[in-house]
């Protein structure tokens, strides 16, 4: 028995020491690796970008202009162009940065760009960075780049003291920048909801994922916002530069030019390139079709603060801007969201929409095209409960293209107000992570929306959800299935567990 207390009270007093090295590593890091201020410079009339911007601004003063941008080849070709047309600064801001083709492509361009003296700005989020940090500690070695980290784990391999950290940290590390948006000369700006890689731009490995998104580029007054909400990103407490992580890997810029040179200029990559439905490296100003951006007054830009990060400034947070537009509607709502975990209130808010006679849409991902299992196993739950409201629910599919996965995040309500951005319909962009989105009113756009919607949902391409007595019938054109389409039975098995977890809140 004294044996067994010895032991228990030698393992309770290392716990107390791992647990204080770890906190004391973790502050310690934080504290020494604040980088210095940074801010957006202000714009003039010196570049290109300047001049061009100043004539439509001057045709159309205090309005912001804004274009969708649902192809995903032209979204890449819009930021390879924006790339080469910056003379001041490029300033991004990613939650995914992949390092692949599409990856790598814009790294080459954003060296570029450096090289001609625009200052280069990026701030990527650290969950997914893991393995590709030395890729851009490479680019951060150039003297017109600095990367930071938004809230990384100081141990960069899988260690003891990485699993320590983030013992100590799994609620922090659990809370993410899911940004995205990419600025050029504080001029001309893409945000929405496409990270960087191959899946988001259209060019996939044989039997890669692809997503279907939704971006918007926009110009005007609404730069402001966006300039102000990356500048306080990029300040915050838990944005820290790259270059204060040690790393055993060689990142000499000079071999990872050589590098991204011999791989961007194999056959089969400048292929893919060239197969795209765009001309893709083409980079010019007629890439960008900036007449076709609408000028409207009613553009707002709408962000999470970066202490929503640390569970602060609850008052500012996005859900607390959007869930009242979304309330105020009176005749329709339809909702595109690639994750649906609305949680018991979203829930109540949704069905109490209904039994007011809103007919709401909402279009998702079904199981077969989901790229998360845990977070459709949580949405499984929220199905029937959601049709017995009168709901509708459609599960995208592509019959054309079987690997395609929903990722656009938009609503519209009454077809008079929408949103596009980063926004997920689930508990984890609600209160964990940090989005931001645009909100408009301009009817020439939602109509372009509302097209995007009828083509995502229409019977030949999305499965519809329906009752059918104690069981769930989902129907595509003259198909018909009880199942879950293009699913086993042991993914369904792990999806109806998963939904009856306390886990939504992390989802």
């Amino acid at each position: 028995m004294t044996e067994w207390i010895g032991w228990a009270a030698s393992g309770a007093a290392l716990l107390v020491v791992l647990v204080a090295t770890g906190l004391w590593m973790v502050g310690r890091f934080a504290k020494k690796a604040r980088g210095k201020p940074g801010h957006m410079i202000p714009w003039g009339d010196e570049t290109a970008y300047d001049k061009l911007m100043a004539e439509k601004e001057e045709a159309h003063p205090g309005l912001s202009g804004i274009r969708l941008v649902p192809n995903e080849h032209e979204a890449l070709a819009i930021r390879i162009a924006l790339a080469r047309g910056a003379e001041r600064s490029l300033d991004l801001m990613y939650y995914i940065w992949e390092d692949d083709l599409c990856g790598r492509l814009m790294a080459s361009e954003i060296l570029a760009a450096a090289d001609r003296g625009v200052r280069v700005r990026i701030l990527i989020d650290d969950v997914n960075m893991l393995g590709r940090v030395p890729a851009y500690r490479s680019m951060d070695r150039h003297p017109g780049i600095e990367v930071r980290l938004f809230n990384p784990i100081r141990n960069r391999d899988w260690s003891v003291l990485r699993g320590i950290e983030l013992m100590m940290n799994l609620l922090p590390y659990n809370r993410r920048m899911h940004n995205k948006m990419f600025i050029a000369d504080y001029r001309i700006g893409v945000t929405g909801g496409r990270n960087v890689g191959d899946s988001y731009f259209g060019a996939p490995k044989s039997g890669g994922m692809c997503f279907d998104d939704l971006d918007a580029l926009v110009a005007g007054s609404v730069l402001r916002g966006m300039g102000e909400l990356y500048d306080n990103f990029w300040n915050s407490n838990v944005a820290l530069p790259l270059r204060t992580i040690r790393l055993g890997k060689d990142t000499r810029l000079k071999r990872f030019r050589s590098f991204i040179a011999r791989f961007l200029a194999e056959p089969a990559n400048r292929k893919r390139i060239e197969d795209m439905s765009v001309p893709v490296l083409e980079g010019t100003t007629e890439t960008l079709k900036l007449d076709l951006l609408r000028w409207i007054d009613s553009l707002e830009f709408l962000g999470d603060p970066p202490e929503k990060a640390l569970r602060e400034r609850r008052n500012g947070w996005l859900p607390g801007s959007l869930m009242p537009i979304v309330n105020s509607a009176t005749r329709e709502l339809r909702i595109m969201t690639p994750y649906l975990v609305p949680g018991k209130r979203g829930l109540a808010q949704l069905v109490a929409l209904a039994e007011k006679g809103v007919d709401i849409e909402i279009i998702t991902n079904g199981l077969g095209r989901s790229d998360s299992v845990l977070v459709y196993g949580a949405y499984r739950w929220y199905r029937p409960r959601l049709l017995k409201a009168g709901i509708r629910l459609v599960e995208a599919a592509r019959p054309d293209n079987p690997n395609t996965m929903l990722h656009a995040k938009t609503f519209v309500v009454d077809g008079k107000v929408a949103f596009v951005g980063s926004f997920n319909f689930d508990m984890r962009s609600a209160f964990m992570n940090t989005e931001l989105g645009l909100v408009f009113k301009d009817p020439v756009l939602i109509d372009e929306l509302q097209k995007l919607f009828d083509a995502a949902g229409a019977p030949q391409r999305g499965w519809r959800v329906s009752r059918d007595g104690k069981l769930l019938r989902w129907t595509r054109g003259a198909e018909t299935t009880h199942l879950e389409p293009g699913t086993n039975w042991w993914k369904r098995a792990l999806t109806f567990c998963i939904g009856h977890m306390p886990i939504h809140g992390f989802l």
